[in-house]
């Protein structure tokens, strides 16, 4: 094989591994693939959380949730539920929906195609084995998409999901306000919102500034007429009927 076909194959394989990653670029995935980017229904917000369960913070959060009527889709990372598997029992008890977040916190793009496949199914085994069903959702770590990993999400039966609105809130500088400020700047009617339940992979206690603005993000919500609840019911699709 000449150099030349060796660069072309070469670059090939570069762009089949890292092109996905263009997602991450907010207007990019809005403009291109907007239910990837979590837009669903006008009048709804999909509230998610990344990176738990955490013994310490995510009690917490499901306690507030109650308060606040509202249901919501953790995104859980399946290191985690193996070192608190009743935390995830608790999460689904409570009525919230349950995704991936892949089984250790790393850029898929820097991981092989077959370690990328690997960490999705640990990742989904690890949540499909205790509750006896699969889940439908899956967030890469980071908001990063791989080729390979598109590739065994689909064959994992798993959709991505990514968001349209985040609060920053994994700093140390992070507090309610500006989680909610940040929250503001991105689409929240009919979008989705991101924030961390844990601090494994953020500041310590960063978790703390997202609690705090859960309940003025409620009042916020409330004067839009904007309801709030988990991915399978905001509208794009992937619901698994159980």
């Amino acid at each position: 094989m000449s150099a030349r076909r060796l660069a072309v194959l070469a670059g090939s394989v570069a762009i089949g591994q890292v092109g996905p990653a263009v997602t991450w670029l907010a207007p990019v995935r809005l403009a291109v693939w907007p239910r990837l980017a979590g837009i669903g229904r006008p009048g709804h917000l999909a509230l998610t959380f990344d990176d738990g369960p955490d013994p310490i913070a995510t009690p917490l959060f499901l306690a507030e949730l109650d308060e606040l009527g509202w249901k919501a889709t953790f995104f859980v990372l399946g290191e985690q539920v193996r070192r608190s598997p009743r935390l995830l029992d608790e999460i689904a008890a409570a009525g919230h929906e349950i995704g991936v977040h892949g089984d250790e916190h790393r850029y898929l793009i820097a991981r092989t195609p077959r370690a990328a496949a690997d960490d999705l199914r640990r990742a989904r085994d690890t949540v499909g084995d205790r509750f006896g069903h699969p889940p439908v959702w899956f967030r890469p770590p980071y908001g990063v998409l791989s080729g390979p990993a598109l590739v065994a999400a689909r064959r994992l039966g798993l959709r991505p999901v990514l968001w349209t609105a985040w609060g920053r809130d994994w700093t140390r500088s992070a507090t309610p306000q500006s989680v909610l400020d940040e929250l503001g700047r991105g689409i929240l009617s009919g979008g989705t919102a991101v924030l961390h339940d844990s601090d494994f992979h953020s500041a310590p206690g960063a978790w703390r500034s997202a609690l705090g603005a859960l309940r003025p993000l409620a009042e916020e919500m409330s004067m839009r007429h904007v309801t709030v609840g988990p991915i399978a019911e905001h509208g794009i699709g992937g619901r698994r009927e159980r």
